[in-house]
């Protein structure tokens, strides 16, 4: 009797392993290297990634973790309790890349800067939100966008020798890029306080505040902060893809720090319709 008991323990085994198998056919896993790091009580660890940081998480509440304040890049560790076990952190950037470290904790000599390089092989591929574009495919299509030759015309403005002018729309998937050009005429430098880009109603009816909608850039490609007398500068800005309602105008609005150097470039929806699709890369 025990013997049958034993045969029908192992028929058992033997099926729902077989029954396991078959369904999990088919899914592959690749395991991603994890790096070790080594960090304190007394002191912090301080990473810095190549790319924005979107996520990060921790297998243990032993393990404290801040971004750098001002800094996107930039990630602060430090252990919450002293001689806690082994654990791990997973940390996503913005140019789909995951970091996988083993956090242990040594407060004699932890790791205290660390700089990670721009090119991590065989991390697992990611895709991100419009609100959270990859970083790196924005920065590839910005240059892209820099040196095409396509320009449109009619989108310019000149005050006091400072003309400010839109030289190009380009789009590709849900990112636009606007190309600026700036020429100083001027012997005085221009220096920049603000470039913005908002959505403003075309006509203020009386009596009622005039509605703005800002546009934030999800980045810029050689903005500058002054354009010297005499010399000109070429910029993209990466925006999220938006359209222009009815009754309402772009403004691409210019301001000079401690001057009065300002231009605003109005554009309607037409304007938009001139945009070049870029190539994909």
């Amino acid at each position: 009797m025990k013997k049958i008991n034993v045969l029908l323990v192992a028929l058992l085994w033997m099926f729902s392993n077989g029954a396991f198998a078959q369904q999990t056919e088919g899914n592959y896993f690749e395991e991603v290297a994890s790096d070790s790091l080594f960090i304190g009580y007394s002191k912090t660890t301080t990473i810095v990634f190549p790319y924005t940081i979107k996520t990060v998480d921790r297998g243990s509440q032993d393990v404290l973790v801040q971004k750098a304040k001002g800094l996107e890049n930039v990630l602060h560790i430090k252990a919450a309790q002293q001689g806690f076990i082994s654990t791990n952190l997973t940390v996503i950037t913005s140019d789909a890349k995951l970091y996988s470290f083993v956090v242990n904790y040594d407060d004699e000599s932890p790791q205290l800067n660390l700089s990670l390089h721009t090119t991590k092989a065989e991390s697992p591929e990611m895709y991100f939100t419009a609100e959270g574009a990859n970083e790196e495919e924005v920065e590839k299509y910005s240059k892209v966008a820099f040196y095409n030759g396509n320009k449109i015309s009619g989108a310019k403005k000149k005050k006091d020798q400072i003309k400010f002018q839109l030289t190009g729309i380009f789009i590709r998937d849900d990112v636009l890029y606007y190309r600026t050009r700036v020429l100083n005429d001027s012997k005085i430098n221009y220096d920049i306080d603000q470039l913005r880009f908002f959505i403003r109603d075309s006509k203020k009816v009386k009596r009622t505040a005039s509605q703005e909608l800002e546009i934030v850039p999800i980045m810029s490609y050689n903005k500058p902060t002054a354009i010297k007398g005499e010399s000109e500068n070429t910029a993209v800005f990466a925006l999220p893809k938006f359209t222009i309602p009815d009754k309402k105008h772009l403004v691409i609005q210019l301001i000079e720090k401690n001057g009065g150097r300002h231009l605003e470039l109005r554009l309607k929806n037409k304007k938009l319709l001139q945009l070049t699709v870029l190539p994909k890369l």
